[in-house]
């Protein structure tokens, strides 16, 4: 197994986890690849020299069978070898690339040096170097799942000291999430801990504004417990030094402001785009967005309160915000938007207090969250504890390292982050959400209705939604919404259109037709439209995921006909 993570390395030509049938072709194809003099370099990387290239190529050729029936016996094999006892001072002397990268899990052993760099989390698991990683998957419980033990069970190499164990089960980790407000039970789950879920998709075009219980929740930590009498938020990197704001001075000092917005997470529809090739992260479906009512103070009035001027323009470029939902290091939950969305009279950047008329609710960042509209949703930080003016980007992972797009054609062995800018603005977007997929439509009903909703980032307003219920052959235009008011067309001042709208069409029943594909797609103001496909959009963290939405129903026949 070693051997083959190595060549795969060498060659990437696919996913490792493949089935015990795809060996003999794999290994073939990674044995010719090999024989390539292109591969010198890459063998003294990781540790061949030249001269076994050509032996390895044969190896690897005329022991396909051998390998596939290996892996077949591997978790036997595994489970009835005897496996070193190391102790816990040998593991903490595997802490960088240099020494090797151990860790210990429920008493096992694992040498992850190979997994550092395919890591999606990146550098961060380096924390556990040389230790236990039970007190780092409380914290990032996403780890607790079937797949994830299967790629660790790959790199065991021993199993712990009885002593060195008895110690370590001492330790005792409280549920950082034990304090996690309740949520609907209606709500579909992603993720557990950190809690991560989206709506039933048949009621999410139901109103315009989307009830709070039903508004998709992503946290990337446990909620923190704020108590809003102590409370307090700091602004800092202006002249007049650092503000500091309670949440009754943000409420009394400044304006009231509201706005209706739609945020969108940058994975919505991934389970998409999974389909077309795998890709990294939570499997949202279309439910990755809602449409609220925010309420609170501009950033505007705030950074002019704490001495923003033409002075700073000259060197300001951004302005970062820090959450108070922190990792067991300690660091913040943290993100940036460009200066001059967070000044803008019309950029309508808010520090939140209230959502849909109450006061926002835990799971959406009390008591304060930042409202970014048109942005995407990662930058619209929750529990707001630190505004900082810079010149530079915020340093946080989740800026640095995450929410970027890239190009089709990298994947983990190849991706550079600081290659491609953070998403900020999102692309047009549109769901059916109405009827499901899978639906049977009875015949006798005659008609059919298709309703949805449909968005585009930037403030650019969604002028048509083309509907197609024959697979993209022929199209109809959907009659738009722009509130629950009946009729109601009202336009947004032109880039400002924050929110959503919804839509809705009803269309004969085709009449030799059994099963239908249903098909939508989205027009902005700049005429900007959505692809028809995934393949061309595909990327290794499922983001940015807005080709046309297809359904498809079947058709019944009503009982006279049977």
């Amino acid at each position: 197994m070693l051997l083959l993570r190595r060549c795969h390395r060498l060659n990437p030509i696919g996913p490792l986890s493949i089935d015990r049938n795809q060996v003999a072709p794999v290994v073939a194809s990674c044995a010719v690849r090999l024989c390539s003099s292109s591969n010198d370099q890459r063998f003294h990387q990781y540790g061949f020299s030249a001269s076994w290239r050509h032996v390895l190529a044969g190896l690897l050729a005329g022991t396909g069978a051998v390998l596939a029936y290996g892996l077949h016996r591997h978790k036997a094999i595994e489970k009835s070898s005897p496996l070193p006892i190391i102790s816990q001072e040998e593991v903490t002397r595997h802490r960088s690339l240099k020494d090797g990268v151990w860790v210990t899990y429920q008493g096992g052993v694992y040498d992850i040096t190979e997994f550092v760099s395919i890591h999606p989390g990146g550098e961060k698991i380096m924390m556990a170097a040389g230790g236990a990683i039970e007190p780092f998957w409380s914290l990032y419980a996403v780890h607790n799942q079937e797949h994830v033990l299967e790629i660790l069970s790959e790199y065991k190499i021993g199993e712990l000291k009885a002593e060195d164990l008895k110690k370590q089960s001492t330790f005792k980790s409280s549920d950082p999430y034990s304090s996690d407000p309740e949520r609907h039970p209606a709500l579909r789950t992603n993720s557990l801990k950190p809690f991560n879920a989206e709506p039933p998709p048949e009621i999410l075009a139901d109103s315009y504004i989307t009830p709070t219980a039903f508004f998709f929740k992503r946290n990337h930590l446990p909620v923190p417990q704020v108590d809003p009498d102590l409370y307090r938020l700091h602004v800092e990197g202006l002249p007049r030094g650092v503000l500091t704001l309670s949440l009754e001075e943000l409420k009394t000092r400044f304006p009231k402001h509201t706005i209706t917005a739609t945020l969108q997470c940058a994975g919505n529809r991934r389970s998409e785009m999974n389909k077309t090739r795998q890709v990294k992260g939570l499997n949202w479906g279309f439910g990755a967005i809602g449409n609220a009512t925010w309420s609170g103070a501009k950033l505007r009035d705030v950074l002019l309160a704490a001495g923003y001027g033409p002075d700073v323009a000259q060197w300001a470029r951004h302005v970062q915000f820090e959450g108070l939902d922190k990792e067991i290091t300690g660091s913040a939950y943290g993100a940036s938007i460009p200066i001059n969305k967070a000044v803008s009279e019309e950029g309508d950047v808010l520090l939140a207090y209230e959502m849909n008329g109450k006061d926002i609710p835990a799971d959406h960042g009390f008591p304060i969250r930042v409202v970014v509209p048109g942005v995407v949703g990662t930058r619209n930080v929750k529990w707001l504890g630190k505004i900082v003016v810079s010149a530079q980007e915020s340093s946080s992972h989740w800026q640095q390292k995450d929410y970027k797009g890239f190009a089709p054609g990298i994947d983990w062995d190849t991706v550079d982050y600081k290659s491609a800018p953070a998403i900020q603005e999102l692309p047009v977007q549109s769901a059916i959400t109405t009827p499901a997929e899978g639906s049977v439509i009875d015949r006798s009903e005659e008609m059919l209705t298709v309703k949805g909703y449909a968005w585009s980032g930037g403030g650019r307003e969604v002028i048509r939604v083309d509907v197609s219920v024959d697979g993209g052959k022929t199209w109809k235009e959907a009659k738009l919404k722009s509130s629950d008011k009946e009729g109601d067309q009202t336009s947004p001042p032109l880039g400002r259109a924050w929110a959503w709208k919804l839509w809705e069409i009803t269309v004969p029943l085709p009449p030799e037709a059994q099963e239908l594909e249903l098909i939508c797609k989205a027009v902005d103001n700049s005429y900007n439209t959505q692809p028809d496909t995934f393949g061309p959009i595909w990327n290794v963290r499922g983001l940015l995921s807005n080709a046309w939405h297809r359904v498809k129903v079947k058709i019944s026949e009503d009982d006279d006909e049977e």
